[in-house]
């Protein structure tokens, strides 16, 4: 992959995750300053290679699983930018601020959906605290019922998934299709392994298309 192409990728999915709309040539080529058969030419390369897809016959791109997780891997993973410093700050405060360490947790989660605007969620215990649940089902991706049934099957599973698999990375990521408990619900886990005064394998995430 080109510098260029990495950089249209990068703007499809930045651009796709903010206004989950298909993202056309016309507006890259004034992003990037090329001509919009410049970028076509492109785009259809990252099609090929499966970074990207054509939803329907709009000519704008979304991004696949495949596209989503070389930007987690390559290109968030690489650089730690000022957003993300703020926000490790923010969660670190609230869960060393809190004094009592349900309450410190629960603030840790309210954090997260503040700063992703998607459904937070930790483990208190036994018992698994989410928050944000109208931002996630408020995201213009959930527009059919369908979906919606999907991703309440997939709540109602996280709880003894994490129970049982116990994910023993300081951080999992699991995109789309790759989400073990609902591959179909088209939505992304992002969870953390954390130690708390209930439990030296404690889970802090957030879950969003």
């Amino acid at each position: 992959m080109t510098e260029r192409q990495k950089q249209i990728l990068v703007a499809i999915i930045e651009q796709y995750a903010e206004v989950a709309v298909p993202v056309g040539s016309s507006l890259l080529a004034k992003v990037f300053n090329v001509s919009s058969a410049t970028v076509r030419a492109e785009m259809a390369e990252l099609e090929r290679l499966g970074y990207i897809t054509q939803p329907h016959t709009s000519a704008g791109r979304i991004p696949t699983d495949k596209g989503y997780r070389y930007y987690v891997n390559e290109l968030v993973g690489a650089t730690e930018t000022a957003p993300e410093r703020r926000a490790e700050r923010a969660l670190t405060a609230r869960l060393e601020g809190g004094g009592v360490p349900e309450r410190a947790i629960r603030n840790a989660v309210d954090t997260l959906v503040e700063l992703t605007h998607n459904l937070g969620i930790a483990t208190i215990g036994n018992q698994l605290y989410m928050s944000g649940l109208s931002n996630l089902f408020g995201q213009p991706e959930f527009v059919g019922g369908q979906q919606v049934q999907q991703v309440a099957r997939l709540l109602d599973n996280l709880e003894p998934w994490l129970r049982e698999a116990a994910p023993n990375q300081p951080l999992s990521v699991y995109i789309g299709s790759e989400n073990p408990i609902g591959r179909s619900a088209d939505v992304s886990l992002v969870i953390s392994r954390f130690r708390s005064p209930f439990s030296d394998h404690s889970y802090i995430g957030t879950l969003g298309p």
